[in-house]
């Protein structure tokens, strides 16, 4: 017995010993998986800079690294930025709570109810098939003019359709299997929900998430052009009819950060969410 006591304390202190080592070796692999995309980054900052160098006319409507750089700092400076940046992330925040939960509801109700789907989903396709820039300029109006209340609003429309499939797409999924299974255990909804549908569409919700992360950003562009004091995308708008290409490219790679930003903070919700998975290889 002290033998085997002895051995486990022997086995357990090499275990803690070697522990620090797999978080190192876990950071090196991320590093080195991220290296493309930062040589890629790289790449067109060079190509960026040289085009920008060689063609005046070019540099007048993009601008050069060196003009964005320094207009960064001035905007970051002075606070300019950080006004519009603010005012973005309150709509693009707003946009998702308005439009993902909806989706997630209607969604369900089709998914679960065919006469909800007869009813509904030709009206939710049509609609769909609406250009946005058609319907914000009337969203807007109804909506009390331009403000956050109306971009939000906009930047909800362009989430909900990629979130309302993801939903019928991953409770759909579901093997008739397990829903028998559930029947024949005498499950109720709220146990066949919380135990099989949610834990069973989580991948593709998850997914669809992804997708309305950086739709919305877009959507809260295409609403602040129409309706917006305020904003990157009123501050990109505003730059290009000054003729300013250097604030038109600030708002844009901010705008870029912020659509990365929101996908990466959902991937790492998704991972520890679905960490009870296999490993993806």
């Amino acid at each position: 017995m002290a033998h085997l006591i002895s051995q486990a304390t022997r086995t357990a202190e090499a275990r803690t010993i070697r522990a620090p080592a797999v978080p190192a070796a876990s950071r090196l692999r991320r590093l080195w998986n991220r290296l493309p995309a930062l040589l890629v980054a790289i790449i067109i900052l060079v190509l960026w800079h040289v085009q920008t160098r060689e063609s005046a006319s070019l540099a007048f409507v993009i601008a050069t690294p060196e003009a964005v750089w320094q207009t960064f700092g001035q905007l970051l400076s002075n606070g300019t930025l950080i006004n519009h940046l603010g005012t973005t992330l309150l709509e693009v925040l707003l946009g998702l709570l308005l439009g993902v939960p909806s989706a997630l509801l209607l969604g369900y109700l089709i998914a679960r109810n065919r006469f909800a789907e007869r009813t509904l989903a030709p009206y939710v396709v049509g609609f769909q098939a609406v250009p946005l820039v058609a319907i914000a300029p009337i969203l807007i109006t109804r909506l009390g003019g331009p403000g956050v209340a109306s971009v939000s609003a906009v930047a909800a429309l362009i989430v909900f359709f990629p979130m309302l499939m993801s939903t019928l797409v991953g409770i759909r999924g579901i093997p008739p299997e397990l829903r028998e299974l559930f029947r024949a255990l005498n499950a109720t909804r709220w146990q066949t929900f919380r135990r099989l549908e949610l834990p069973a569409a989580a991948p593709s919700l998850f997914g669809g998430l992804k997708i309305s992360v950086t739709l919305v950003v877009v959507g809260t562009v295409v609403g602040e052009a129409y309706g917006a004091t305020a904003g990157l995308g009123y501050m990109i708008f505003s730059s290009r009819f000054m003729y300013n290409p250097a604030g038109v490219m600030v708002g844009v790679i901010t705008l870029t950060a912020l659509a990365l930003l929101l996908y990466e903070c959902v991937a790492r919700l998704e991972r520890y969410v679905l960490r009870w998975r296999a490993p993806q290889p």
